[in-house]
């Protein structure tokens, strides 16, 4: 990990590389005003390539993405990816896939991984850590999978699994030293990468509004 610059690295803007409303509604939780852009990465897979690592390259590749258009920010990039015995779980993206991920996950330990990186070209900081959370899915009839998807539509979450809505009915149990990395952000790694770059959390100053970030715009969030 690069240091930063230290004159002043609260003058610098926060940016979160993500269109994900989920991740813009946790990332308010710190009370540190941003904006949002849309980082428009590649979210293909490699070849052979492990859940954990892809949600690592992925976060690093969305925050880079948007640090080359604002070279003067601190930029946070973010990934999730679910993880069922090395078998990598996406966003499913519509109905279909969505129940026969949920079938596959029944009764089954599925590990998310959700990497988070933050990145400043402009003073050379690069830095990032993933948070693993263990969740056990209960045993799921057809029914349960239908009338959840209908109700919820979680289809731009990764597994299916809209953990802070109705999905929480669908578990047994939640194993995370990082909370809210399961909806789709890890705040306290993400707070201790903020503290690394420079940044006072929490800040000694509020914001007019929590997050002023920008309306998101539509389409598949990142």
């Amino acid at each position: 990990m690069n240091a930063p610059d230290r004159p002043d690295p609260a003058q610098r803007p926060l940016i979160l590389g993500s269109t994900s409303p989920y991740r813009r509604e946790l990332l308010e939780r710190l009370r540190l005003p941003f904006s949002v852009r849309s980082p428009g990465v590649d979210e293909t897979p490699h070849p052979a390539e492990a859940p954990a690592a892809l949600a690592r390259r992925l976060a690093l590749a969305k925050a880079q993405a948007v640090a080359q258009q604002a070279p003067d920010a601190w930029v946070i990039g973010s990934d999730q990816v679910a993880d069922l015995d090395g078998l990598a779980i996406g966003k499913p993206g519509n109905h279909a896939r969505a129940v026969q991920q949920l079938r596959a996950m029944s009764g089954r330990t599925v590990v998310f991984h959700t990497a988070v990186a933050v990145v400043c070209q402009a003073s050379g900081f690069v830095a990032e850590d993933l948070a693993e959370i263990r969740v056990r899915f209960r045993t799921l009839a057809d029914a349960d999978i239908e009338h959840y998807l209908l109700i919820e539509r979680p289809y731009d979450c990764a597994g299916s699994a809209k953990a802070e809505g109705l999905g929480i009915s669908l578990l047994e149990s939640i194993d995370s030293d990082d909370p809210t990395a399961l909806i789709g952000l890890p705040l306290i790694r993400t707070a201790q990468l903020l503290r690394q770059a420079g940044l006072t959390i929490p800040p000694r100053s509020m914001p007019s509004s929590p997050g002023s970030a920008p309306l998101l715009p539509s389409g598949v969030a990142s």
